[in-house]
């Protein structure tokens, strides 16, 4: 094809326009979602709330998403508190604190009842996911050098950013190149 060629021909591609939604196909979607994804109970709610402002409602009453929503929960594929069980561990296994775990949790609609063992076990790991960060960002005792003021200071923001406590914060990042023991015994 030369460079000028296929430029002036119009878009084959329709713009098709979605059906409006009923219950059935609200159903459908809400099941196609949690297929998909792990998700909660607010996500989900939110998810089809969303799809009904996008594509509309055709039904004969108003669109029930409480129902689909309860619907969903009570077969069993939405469940917050296994839900914030994963978020939790999944967090944590990637060196956050139990700062941006709540944060997460809520930011997905947790409630405190459903997140309260997700945050015991976040505040459990403190220290394992402090070091898995500081691992991740060459930070305290996995840094080359001890580092000026200034990257301590860098790194100490760091840390607070990822959820991690003030204090853990200071002892992980005021901790010497390869002094993990000095760490460990302080936990």
């Amino acid at each position: 094809m030369n460079a000028g060629e296929g430029q002036d021909r119009p878009n084959r591609r329709r713009e098709r326009r979605a059906r409006p939604l009923d219950q059935p196909a609200l159903q459908e979607l809400a099941f196609g979602y949690v297929a998909r994804f792990a998700t909660s109970r607010a996500k989900l709610s939110s998810y089809l709330s969303r799809k009904l402002r996008e594509r509309g409602w055709s039904g004969d009453k108003d669109p029930d998403v409480a129902a689909v929503v309860d619907k969903v929960v009570g077969l069993g594929f939405v469940d917050d508190a296994a839900f914030a069980g994963m978020k939790a561990a999944s967090l944590t296994h990637r060196g956050y604190g139990r700062g941006r775990v709540r944060q997460a949790l809520a930011a997905s609609g947790i409630g405190v009842e459903d997140g309260s063992e997700a945050l015991a076990l976040a505040e459990d790991q403190q220290m394992a996911a402090a070091l898995r960060f500081a691992q991740r960002r060459r930070i305290g005792p996995y840094a080359e050098t001890q580092g000026d003021m200034a990257a301590r200071q860098k790194a100490l923001a760091a840390m607070l950013r990822a959820g991690h406590p003030m204090d853990l914060a200071r002892r992980v990042v005021g901790a010497a190149p390869g002094d993990l023991e000095g760490l460990a015994d302080d936990s």
